[in-house]
């Protein structure tokens, strides 16, 4: 099971290289999901010489105040043989023999990130230690709990260090390894204080106890050990660090190590219990628990990065593609993306989406109903027929029928109908504008360029205004040449004078009478109903012909024909995405990959238990 600790590891580095490393984010977390221990305790607890006599290394910066300012992400691997070594996440390919020069790091990659000051910073070191002497594990090393600010820190430094470290420990997969020192009462411990209020009943913390060498002679620790004074799932741990004088002579770690062994197998009150106590005993134990704790959460860290899987696809796609680098590359986006859109705005015309029943509206209700409001029958009245007839026959009257009369009342009535067949081509006009500014935004890909959202919105409108123009024309040809050429058939059907009683030797200007000139207004008033009649089919005919089937025909045409002239810098101003979202993409890209790799290794942990 070791490969399941290597594996976490390999996760927390992919998550940390990402930014995700724990902190409050929009984006999905691994981290959270990931077993971790997180090693808890006050300054001067001896918490970074628990730590180092686990890895049985000199390595963690000292001083005094807070010394630890940044998470110490420290993965131990356990080799078969060969000379130890450290690695940094931030200095992959550089190995470091000397401890020295990695404690060195430490203080210098800390002070990168937070400056020479003495502020801290939530994001993690990372540091691969690999020796032959340690056991496979990972451990958070966090900043040490304090009660006051020193010269040089915020006041509020008290409560920073606090909420970073309770919002690693807090987190239901983290353990909690909480380290007091035995010379100090245990109700004051701030590691056992913060450890209970997000696990009171204390079923994912060790504890850890140290300095039980400098207690005051006459005392021990035996009751705390045995879990009698302060209970927890695990048995306590009691821990002999090396002291000053040991540090200050560079004593090394297996002698120390030994050291304590010693003490607690030679010591009479610990004798009994020297076989779960020292450093070894811990790493031990942690390595185990933590695979354990790992192989427990495989089903439930599947189900998260499934899940998780889907989501950033749908999120992705949202987004849409990246853009392509070359101009073929952007040349062929924006044709795709205008294909898009030019389907949204058929389907609103052929009716699979809403809007394309308005233009039928315009024909079957408002056409008809301007042609009504055209009033022929006023236009027609008794003393407006006298005046036309009057006029037309100029200074020699007609003989038998006013032909002129008749043409002149017809052609002042009918170029009224040009009002009504403008005002349809406009309306339909005015309908295809909304749908192509409801087809721009429904088109997902072009609100990410807003550039190219403003060219395709401009370059079809500029269509639809020449398809009006055309529309227009051809409109009005439709009524010119009713009024430009009489239907003969209509006029010959009429009844004559004689067959109405009329008598033809009767003075000419008894033509002129009342009744001869109401029934010349109502022949007209009849022909023109006609006509209106015939244009109420005509007329939307020219209208679709012109107007709806061009811009469904080839909307942007003219704008392909221009795209092709540019260049790729030209092509590259029209797919000006906000950076915001190309940053965010780029994220979720590798984000994405995370997963799906964590998915890959995962799926063949757990196939091989």
């Amino acid at each position: 099971m070791e490969n399941l600790i290597a594996l976490v590891n390999r996760l927390q580095r992919a998550c940390t290289a990402l930014g995700d490393h724990g902190e409050e984010s929009a984006l999905p977390t691994l981290w959270d999901a990931l077993p971790s221990i997180a090693v808890v305790g006050g300054q001067s607890s001896g918490k970074s010489s628990v730590l180092e006599s686990v890895v049985g290394k000199d390595f963690l910066p000292r001083g005094s105040g807070i010394v630890t300012r940044r998470p110490l992400v420290l993965q131990l691997h356990r080799i078969d043989e060969g000379r130890e070594y450290a690695e940094f996440g931030h200095l992959p390919r550089k190995r470091f023999t000397d401890f020295a020069a990695v404690r060195k790091e430490i203080a210098d990659e800390t002070d990168r990130e937070t400056g020479r000051s003495k502020q801290i910073s939530t994001v993690p070191i990372y540091l691969s230690i690999y020796s032959p002497n340690d056991v496979n594990l990972t451990l958070i090393d966090l900043p040490g709990l304090t009660k006051v600010a020193i010269d040089g820190q915020s006041e509020s430094i008290v409560m920073d260090i606090e909420n970073m470290v309770r919002s690693y420990i807090e987190k239901p997969n983290c353990i909690i390894l909480a380290v007091s020192p035995a010379n100090q009462d245990l109700a004051t411990s701030d590691a056992i204080k913060i450890s209970r209020e997000v696990d009171p009943k204390g079923e994912r913390t060790f504890g850890v106890l140290t300095k039980i060498d400098l207690m005051d002679q006459g005392t021990d620790a035996v009751d705390i050990l045995e879990g009698k004074a302060y209970k927890l799932q695990f048995p306590w741990i009691g821990i002999v660090n090396r002291s000053q004088a040991d540090i200050n002579k560079n004593v090394d770690m297996i002698a120390a190590r030994r050291r304590e062994r010693e003490y607690f197998a030679q010591t009479p009150q610990y004798k009994d219990l020297a076989h779960r106590m020292g450093s070894e005993h811990l790493g031990k134990v942690l390595s185990k628990h933590l695979e354990a704790v790992i192989k427990s959460r495989i089903p439930s860290l599947q189900s998260l990065i499934n899940k998780t899987i889907l989501e950033l696809e749908s999120e992705l796609s949202r987004l849409g593609k990246p853009i392509a680098t070359d101009a073929g590359g952007k040349l062929y986006m924006i044709m795709e993306i205008c294909r898009v859109f030019d389907g949204i705005f058929k389907e609103h015309l052929d009716g699979v989406r809403p809007g394309g029943d308005q233009i039928y509206n315009v024909f079957d209700n408002h056409l008809p109903a301007a042609m009504k409001r055209l009033q022929f029958d006023k236009h027609l009245a008794l003393e407006n027929v006298r005046k036309l007839i009057t006029e037309a026959d100029g200074y020699q009257p007609h003989l038998i029928a006013p032909e002129q009369g008749y043409r002149r009342l017809i052609e002042t009535a009918l170029i009224t109908i040009k009002g009504p067949s403008e005002a349809a081509v406009d309306a339909v006009h005015g309908i295809l504008k909304e749908l192509v500014h409801k087809s721009i935004s429904e088109t997902v890909e072009l609100k990410q360029y807003p550039s190219l959202r403003v060219e395709v919105g401009n370059a079809a409108v500029e269509s639809l205004d020449r398809m009006k123009e055309e529309s227009r024309k051809a409109t009005l040809q439709l009524v010119e040449m009713e009024c430009s050429y009489l239907t003969v058939d209509f006029f010959r059907r009429l009844p004559q004078d004689v067959e109405k009683g009329g008598n033809p030797t009767h003075s000419i200007f008894d033509r002129y009478n009342d009744s001869y000139l109401r029934r010349v207004g109502s022949n007209v008033l009849s022909y023109v109903n006609m006509v209106c009649a015939s244009l109420r089919n005509s007329i939307p005919k020219s209208i679709v012909y012109c107007q709806v089937r061009e811009s469904k025909r080839s909307l942007l045409d003219h704008f392909f024909a221009e795209l092709g002239k540019r260049e790729g810098r030209q092509l590259g101003t029209l797919l000006d995405e906000d950076p915001a979202v190309m940053q965010r993409r780029l994220s979720l890209a590798k984000r994405l990959e995370l997963y799906r790799s964590a998915q890959a290794e995962i799926d063949s942990v757990a196939w091989s238990k």
